[in-house]
C-alpha cells in the first residue's frame, strides 16, 4: 500500500469505554439510570437463559423487569443494542485475559506466543455465546464499530507490531479476526462440520505466514 492506514484506536481508552459505550450510552449514567440498566440486563439475562435469543425482545424485557417498554428502548435504542448490552460482560472476562492476564494470552508472555493464544481463546469464548452474538448481528458494519471489536483489533495489530510481521498490521489484524468471526466459525463448525482444532489450526498457519512464530 502506497498510504498507511491511519494507527488503530489506543487499546486503553477503547478497554475504558467498553462497558457503556457498546450500548450506545452516555458516561457516566445517573445512579438511576444506572440501576434501571442493570434491571433490564439482569431481567434480559433470565429470559435468555430460558428463552433463547430468538425469545428476546423489548417487550418481554419490559415486563419481566416490571417497566414499561419505553425504558427499555430508552436505555438500549433497539433490541440489538440490547443484545450488545448483554454481551459486555461476557466480553470484559475476554478483554482481562488477554490485557492483564496471565501468559501465554496476558502481558508477561513474548508478543508471539501471545498472539497465537488469543484466536483459540476467542474462538471458544464465542462459541460459548454464539447464540447471543448471532443474534446481535443485523447490521454488519455496526460490528466494526463496536467497542469490544474495536479493541480487540487494536490488541492485535500491537502484537503484530511488537512480533515485526511482515505486512501492514491492522490490515493483517482484520484478517486473522475475520478467520475467526462467529459466523464464519458457526458455519464451518455446524453446516461443513469443521472441527473447531482445523480451525485454530488455521489460527496459527496464518500467523506463521506472516512470521510469526513461537
Amino acid at each position: 500500500m502506497t498510504t498507511p492506514l491511519p494507527p488503530p484506536p489506543d487499546p486503553g481508552a477503547a478497554r475504558t469505554a467498553l462497558t457503556l459505550a457498546a450500548a450506545g450510552e452516555p458516561e457516566p449514567l445517573r445512579a438511576d439510570a444506572a440501576r434501571n440498566r442493570v434491571l433490564l440486563l439482569d431481567a434480559a439475562s433470565r429470559l435468555l437463559a430460558r428463552c433463547g435469543a430468538a425469545g428476546l425482545t423489548m417487550e418481554s424485557v419490559a415486563a419481566a423487569a416490571g417497566v414499561g417498554k419505553g425504558t427499555v428502548f430508552r436505555r438500549f435504542k433497539d433490541r440489538t443494542g440490547l443484545l450488545i448490552a448483554l454481551l459486555d460482560h461476557r466480553e470484559a472476562l475476554l478483554q482481562a485475559a488477554f490485557l492483564s492476564g496471565p501468559p501465554p494470552m496476558g502481558p508477561g508472555a513474548p508478543a508471539a506466543e501471545r498472539l497465537h493464544a488469543f484466536g483459540p481463546a476467542v474462538m471458544r469464548h464465542e462459541h460459548e455465546h454464539h447464540e447471543l452474538i448471532l443474534a446481535s448481528r443485523t447490521d454488519p458494519l455496526r460490528t466494526y464499530a463496536v467497542p469490544a471489536q474495536r479493541l480487540r483489533l487494536s490488541h492485535v495489530a500491537l502484537l503484530l507490531r511488537q512480533a515485526h510481521a511482515e505486512g501492514e498490521p491492522e490490515l493483517l489484524a482484520h484478517t486473522l479476526l475475520g478467520s475467526i468471526d462467529t459466523p464464519l466459525v458457526h458455519h464451518l463448525t455446524c453446516e461443513r462440520g469443521v472441527a473447531a482444532e482445523r480451525l485454530e489450526q488455521g489460527w496459527h498457519d496464518l500467523l506463521t505466514r506472516y512470521g510469526v512464530t513461537r
